[in-house]
């Protein structure tokens, strides 16, 4: 229960919206009385479901140097080999996460690092399941630089989805940032993927159809 109070800064224009609704419409219902209380059930869900989304729980980071964390709540749905040549440079692994409107959407970086690419590239709202949503979709890269050197580089992706209309990306070039730190949010299902060298000696430990949540799931560790 107090996990449920702790909410993210990212959405108190939803919240604050929700919140006056649902009080407006408890005044006009329940002075009407009777069976018009009953209407107000769904403004309850809804305001409920709004907390809900936009809940900030708390995590335990592992303590694990050679970790690299999920940098999102939802289900492992590719664990694939792509180019990736803008950042990253050349081959990669990518991992892909998808988020439903029930996962926290909270973004969580994977490793610590300082940001030395920030992207944000408008497109369309595919099913943020499909593959072509990678590459179409509204979406904001962020990558990393690491001081290890096994890891030089990795970089998470933040895609928006079918329902999804705004990526919330709370850092900037030069910021540094320790593994697990909140980084932003996706609002509404969408997709987190997450780009390692494919030069790096990274052993995922997870496998695709597997439950993760930022910030304490292992996706796999440097050798």
């Amino acid at each position: 229960m107090l996990e449920m109070l702790r909410l993210a800064p990212y959405g108190a224009r939803e919240i604050t919206f929700s919140t006056l609704a649902f009080a407006v419409c408890a005044c006009i219902f329940g002075y009407l009385g009777g069976v018009w209380f009953l209407v107000l059930v769904p403004f309850a869900l809804v305001w409920g479901w709004s907390l809900s989304f936009f809940r900030n729980p708390v995590r335990t980071i592992p303590q694990n140097p050679n970790a690299i964390l999920s940098p999102a709540d939802g289900t492992v749905t590719h664990i694939i080999e792509v180019q990736e040549n803008e950042f990253m440079g050349g081959p990669c692994l990518m991992i892909g996460i998808f988020l439903s409107v029930f996962n926290v959407h909270l973004n969580r970086a994977p490793f610590a690092g300082t940001v030395a690419h920030v992207r944000y590239t408008p497109g369309k709202f595919h099913d943020a399941r499909t593959e072509t949503c990678s590459k179409e979709n509204e979406r904001n890269d962020i990558g990393f630089t690491t001081a290890d050197s096994r890891l030089p580089r990795v970089m998470i992706r933040q895609i928006s989805g079918a329902i999804a209309r705004r990526i919330v990306c709370d850092t900037a070039i030069g910021r540094t940032h320790q593994a697990g730190a909140i980084l932003g949010m996706i609002k509404f299902g969408s997709r987190t993927e997450i780009y390692l060298p494919l030069s790096s000696p990274f052993r995922a430990s997870v496998q695709v159809g597997d439950a993760v949540r930022a910030g304490e799931t292992i996706l796999g560790e440097l050798a």
